[in-house]
């Protein structure tokens, strides 16, 4: 337990602690009288504190985790997590706590306040575990929320002890390094030119979608105009710019129109087919009518792998239109992105090689702890915009001496090293290896929508693309909006009894029944049999809302 001691200082110096005194009679003024003040007593400085007469030698201050020392201190404190994770996982019992969110709120709070000293680390952690929804469990296919693997775990905390910062060399040499070696073999993969490409680790998705419509702006609409955007600003006057993206696309394209003072209404709907897909066609269309306008195509965004039917758009056809109306090519692959360790989808990307920046994530079909986000730039001269000089992080001189930096790839400055888990995970098991990983979890998908086709009560909507399908509940004889009522509220009951964890979204358009769910299948050890029984306790939900109601 910890405990206030009540340090002050002294008058004569060092530290005191503060004693009960009587009251005095009545107050000079006349008042009230005061609070009772309390003499002071000399106390010997706590070791590490610096007294009146000189330093103290640092013996109890709270152990570090880096230094020599810093594994023997971590030892046992890793230990306390290991079993209050074990605990916490137990006590759930499954894919996620029992409960709504109000009662589940409350346990969180009870232990927020009650821990305290030693036995806050275990005791929060064991809270956390068992209010967790854990992707491990083959009954957790919600999201986009993979489970991350053990090698990459251990990795990262290696990371978390040594806390290397990539703002400058200075605060991460060896992670500097790293980063840089690993981004060039991910650019190979996407099938760029190592050498001629740049890039950077984010935060995901959103992040680098930002970044490469920056990069867009910056580039297009700064040619358009004859000016430096990223210091001049978006002209008042001119062509309009449009950045086209499919009606499926992630809403960070249409939030980094506005963060980028294009405005959300810069961004034109393609519309997309039955599985999600941008219709090349459509994408033409409204590229020409743009133009007719007088309007700037700035920016075709391709989704490699939507996050609801994980849909790939026609990259090739994308990579054509962009260059025939001189617009920046942006493949959002943050999801699809992982097709590229496989060898049986990796086809499925073919094109991604001819966009001018990439996002992918590695904490979706990577397995790796949040977050694990790439951003790649075909031609490194295109990051010209974001080039920064810091005189205290990356000074010229320090360059010009073989101090290398990477504060102008990215848009933070305090920035973890997540390429180092990346790059422990790909040395320990290889493209072929994740790869594999990947196959499972695609043919897991196909077994689920097969489990889905196979119960008369559920309906299938697309055969799955990569490791997701969207599906539904069909109530006999039941209107569109009753039927869009039973599927959200059978999803709300699983979540509450702590049976599963299942996606729910909405298909593009407007009007009841638009309602699905959805089965995201990321965890390899899972196996048909347990995606069969996802999906049989899917239909008993149902069951149970029409009797309900």
């Amino acid at each position: 337990m910890t405990h206030d001691l009540g340090l002050a200082t002294a008058p004569g110096g060092g530290l005191t602690t503060a004693l009960p005194d009587p009251p005095s009679a009545s107050h000079q003024d006349g008042g009230p009288d005061p609070v009772p003040m309390t003499p002071l007593r000399p106390l010997a400085p706590p070791p590490g504190q610096v007294s009146a007469t000189g330093p103290v030698a640092p013996a109890a201050a709270p152990a570090l985790s880096g230094g020599a020392d810093g594994p023997d201190a971590l030892d046992p404190l890793i230990r306390t997590v290991l079993d209050a994770l074990a605990r916490g996982a137990a006590r759930r019992g499954g894919p996620l706590p029992e409960g709504t969110p109000r009662e589940l709120a409350a346990e969180v709070v009870r232990a927020f306040t009650s821990a305290d000293g030693d036995e806050a680390l275990g005791l929060l952690t064991e809270v956390l575990a068992h209010g967790s929804a854990d992707p491990a469990d083959p009954l957790c296919a919600a999201h986009l929320h993979c489970p991350p693997l053990a090698v990459a775990v251990a990795a990262d905390l290696a990371v978390s002890a040594l806390n290397p910062s990539q703002d400058s060399w200075d605060q991460a040499p060896a992670a500097t390094t790293l980063e840089t070696l690993l981004l060039q073999e991910l650019a190979a993969l996407v099938g760029y030119d190592p050498v001629a490409a740049a890039g950077v680790l984010t935060s995901g998705g959103t992040e680098s979608n930002l970044m490469g419509l920056m990069l867009a702006r910056d580039r297009v609409l700064g040619r358009a105009a004859g000016r430096q955007v990223e210091l001049a600003g978006v002209p008042a006057t001119g062509a309009r710019p449009r950045i086209f993206a499919s009606a499926a696309a992630h809403f960070s394209v249409a939030r980094s129109a506005a963060l980028l003072g294009l405005g959300e209404d810069a961004v034109v709907s393609v519309p997309v087919d039955h599985e999600l897909r941008m219709l090349p066609d459509s994408l033409a269309a409204a590229l020409r009518g743009s133009a007719d306008r007088g309007e700037l195509p700035l920016a075709i965004v391709a989704t490699a792998g939507t996050t609801d039917t994980g849909a790939v758009d026609p990259l090739g056809r994308c990579a054509e239109l962009a260059a025939e109306y001189g617009a920046w090519l942006h493949v959002d692959a943050a999801y699809g992105g992982g097709a590229l360790l496989s060898d049986r989808l990796a086809p499925l990307l073919d094109g991604i090689e001819r966009a001018d920046s990439v996002s992918l994530d590695w904490h979706k079909l990577g397995w790796q702890p949040v977050a694990a986000g790439v951003f790649l730039a075909r031609r490194a001269e295109t990051y010209a915009s974001l080039a920064r000089r810091a005189v205290y992080l990356n000074p010229q001189d320090d360059e010009e001496a073989g101090y290398p930096s990477l504060l102008g790839l990215s848009l933070r400055t305090t920035r973890r090293a997540d390429a180092f888990k990346i790059a422990v995970t790909l040395r320990t098991l290889g493209r072929a290896g994740l790869g594999t990983l990947v196959d499972i979890c695609h043919e897991l998908a196909r077994q689920g929508a097969l489990a889905v086709r196979a119960e008369p009560r559920l309906e299938l909507h697309a055969e799955p693309v990569l490791t997701a399908f969207l599906f539904r509940y069909v109530p006999e004889g039941a209107d569109p909006a009753y039927t869009d009522e039973v599927n959200a509220a059978l999803r709300r009951r699983l979540l509450r009894e702590g049976r599963a964890v299942v996606g729910r979204t909405e298909l593009p358009g407007e009007g009841p029944g638009r309602v699905r769910l959805k089965l995201t299948l990321l965890n390899p050890r899972t196996c048909a049999q347990d995606v069969a029984r996802l999906v049989r306790t899917v239909v008993a939900a149902g069951l149970a809302e029409e009797e309900g109601r």
